[in-house]
Parts: structure tokens; C-alpha cells; sequence
């Protein structure tokens, strides 16, 4: 009987030493995993893309973004034609003051500055940029993979209008300055896999640049199945 007792206690022993040695071992783990988190946090640097100015503009651009651990340049990369960037600093000529453009997370895929000639009357001017800002196919970032919006603001940054619809990516633009209109080329997920590929359809809006809001398709249903019944097959 007493062998029995003395070989329970044992075990019990044995069983509390491993939980214990288990438990140290995920807090050791855990441990490490939030050290490096915070490593790879810490090695993400802000920095400065090059001076951006239009003498149109009363203001100079200067686009932030951040460098990956192994990169020295700005947040994927940045060239003639496409750049990637996160946010921009508007920096006023005059005396200096400056304002942050965007207030959330965003990726800045690109933007153009757009002038609106009218007769006898001067020219009004806007920036259009495709932002990145909604992780619409939900792999928790944000990347081209993602919904591509259009917006429209004043030269100070300001004023910040979204002029494309949502879960659709923008591809290219026109702007009629007869209408004073910029016609926009969009890609729609049309078959709700979140994702953007040739399987979605595509379309153009129209957007009216004296008041600018989100444009509606110019390509109706009844137009698009009127135009596929002509078609050769």
C-alpha cells in the first residue's frame, strides 16, 4: 500500500515538472516572436522621396514612405511611371506651412495633376491620384491586389473627393476639357471573388469636374447584353 502512495506521488511530481517546463518553453517562444516583431518594426524607416514641384502650384510635394529591412529606398519602389508611396507632405511656397494628405493607411500608387481650361475664364487645376486604401481581398495588407480608388483634391491636398466606385481598381483616364469631364476606365471584381483579374469586367465613368462625386457607368446592362447578342460567334 505504501509503495502504491510513494509511486502516485511520483507521478504526480513528474506531471507537474513537465506542464511547468512546457509552460516556460511557450513563454520563452512567445517571447521571442514578439522580440522579433518588434525588431523588424524597428527596422522600418520613414523616409523622403524627392521634392516634387509644379509651378502651377502654390505648394511643394514631398512624398513619405517607408524602407523595408533589407531595402534603402522608399516603400516597393519608385520610378518615372509608377511609385509607391504612403502618404505626402504639401509644403505651402509662400510661408511654409504644410499639411499631412491623408489622415489613414494607404498605399499612393500614383498621381497627375489635371488642368480645366475654360473660355474667358482661368484654369482650374486638381490633383488625381489612385490610392490603395481598403484591404478588399483580406489577406490583412494592403497591395495591388487590392481595389485601386480614384480621388480628386485642390493643390493644397485638400478637399479630398473619391470619384471611383469602390471594390474596382482604375486604369486609365481622359480628360475632355470641352465637357470639363474626365472620362475613367475602371476594372470591376464583377464575379465577387475579391479579387481583380481578366475574369471581371470593365467599364468607363463619368466624372464632372465642377462637381465631382463618385462617377456612374456609362456602359449600361441593357447595352453591354445588346452588344454581345451582335457579336460573330
Amino acid at each position: 500500500m505504501d509503495n502504491h502512495i510513494f509511486f502516485k506521488k511520483i507521478a504526480a511530481f513528474t506531471l507537474v515538472a513537465a506542464l511547468s517546463f512546457s509552460c516556460e518553453g511557450g513563454i520563452t517562444r512567445k517571447s521571442e516572436q514578439t522580440q522579433a516583431t518588434a525588431q523588424q518594426k524597428s527596422e522600418q524607416n520613414l523616409v523622403y522621396g524627392e521634392l516634387i514641384v509644379k509651378e502651377q502650384s502654390d505648394y511643394l510635394m514631398i512624398p513619405v514612405g517607408l524602407t523595408d529591412k533589407n531595402q534603402d529606398r522608399l516603400y516597393s519602389y519608385e520610378n518615372r511611371h509608377n511609385y509607391y508611396y504612403n502618404n505626402i507632405i504639401f509644403y505651402r511656397k509662400k510661408d511654409g506651412k504644410t499639411n499631412i494628405f491623408l489622415n489613414k493607411k494607404a498605399i499612393i500608387n500614383g498621381f497627375d495633376l489635371l488642368e480645366e481650361k475654360k473660355a474667358g475664364k482661368s484654369s482650374s487645376r486638381y490633383w488625381l491620384y489612385q490610392i490603395i486604401d481598403s484591404d478588399t481581398n483580406g489577406d490583412q495588407k494592403l497591395d495591388t491586389q487590392d481595389a485601386k480608388i480614384g480621388y480628386l483634391s485642390d493643390l493644397s491636398g485638400n478637399n479630398l473627393q473619391q470619384i471611383t466606385p469602390n471594390n474596382s481598381q482604375i486604369l486609365n483616364w481622359t480628360l475632355v476639357q470641352s465637357a470639363g469631364t474626365i472620362f475613367i476606365k475602371i476594372l470591376k471584381d464583377s464575379d465577387n471573388d475579391r479579387k481583380f483579374t481578366e475574369k471581371d469586367e470593365t467599364n468607363f465613368i463619368r466624372v464632372n469636374l465642377d462637381k465631382p462625386v463618385i462617377g456612374s457607368e456609362i456602359i449600361s446592362d441593357e447595352i453591354e447584353q445588346k452588344i454581345k447578342s451582335l457579336l460573330v460567334k
